[in-house]
């Protein structure tokens, strides 16, 4: 995991929650004090969820599965999509579509269907045979669905996890991962329920600065997954090579003991000699 410590995330400005008549009560194990009508949230409880929540996504991405970021609002959407497209995962920073995980068959109909468009609109020939209205027409239409869908145009089955940035803004989306069983791991901010998440970070969700260090600690984290599953894929390699020589080697031996074992045809004199033996007999 990045080494993140505590004076990084206080310059940051994660330990910033919303005014105290705003708070969520079930973020009251999270928070550290109130100062000028405002929550503080105690970052040393942000270190020990940023640390559990950064291990169990290691271990997701080392099985070699993909975890989704969403994060729309305005600020997060720049660092967010850099970060996953940075690490080849999926990103939705634009508008979340209802049914995007429950419908997902729906979805990769939508995803064929800008494929099918992207690639009709390389085409100078069938691009020279429409009308220029029908041609702006799918234009268009390849844009909006690149707008949307293009973060997850990459992506054949259904994310293994969830890393959201604000989970009251998410909640369609928490609401539909709860629904499939799959894990979601969000900034929490003290106005946030963090009994929603199955891991809650507490930190500051509406500054740019505290949204990126703690993004690029979660991307840190799935980067040094990737990178390990990259080495047990080697390591396995190697194994399988090696299993292969021996059993190469072994068959190799086995076949010349066996030649040693097989007796030598007994030598047998020439014709002439034979022939000699019998006008003497």
């Amino acid at each position: 995991m990045a080494q993140i410590e505590y004076k990084d995330l206080l310059d940051a400005g994660v330990h910033f929650g919303h005014l105290t008549r705003k708070w969520d009560p079930r973020m009251a194990p999270y928070i550290f004090m109130e100062k000028n009508g405002i929550h503080i949230i105690d970052l040393n409880k942000t270190l020990a969820s940023l640390d559990e929540a950064s291990n169990a996504l290691k271990g997701i991405v080392r099985s070699g599965r993909k975890v989704l970021f969403v994060a729309t609002k305005k600020q997060a959407q720049e660092i967010v999509s850099e970060e996953a497209k940075r690490l080849k995962m999926p990103y939705v920073t634009d508008r979340w579509q209802g049914g995007m995980l429950t419908n997902f068959a729906t979805i990769r109909k939508s995803l064929k269907k800008m494929q099918t468009l992207d690639k009709m609109l390389k085409d100078e020939e069938t691009v020279k045979s429409i009308a220029k209205r029908e041609r702006l027409t799918r234009t268009r239409d390849k844009e909006k669905l690149e707008r949307v869908l293009g973060g997850i145009a990459d992506l054949t089955r259904l994310p293994a996890a969830l890393f959201i940035v604000d989970v009251k803004r998410e909640h369609i989306a928490v609401a539909e991962a709860h629904r499939l069983g799959i894990p979601v791991f969000a900034m929490c901010d003290t106005n946030s329920n963090p009994e929603e998440v199955d891991f809650a970070i507490p930190a500051n969700d509406d500054a740019y600065k505290s949204i990126s260090l703690i993004t690029l600690a979660i991307g840190k984290a799935i980067e040094e997954g990737l990178m390990e599953r990259k080495q047990d894929k080697d390591d396995q390699r190697v194994q399988e090579e090696e299993e292969a020589k021996r059993n190469e080697d072994l068959v190799q031996a086995r076949a010349e003991d066996e030649s040693k074992l097989d007796p030598k045809p007994e030598a047998t004199g020439s014709p002439a000699a034979v022939a000699e033996d019998e006008q003497e007999a």
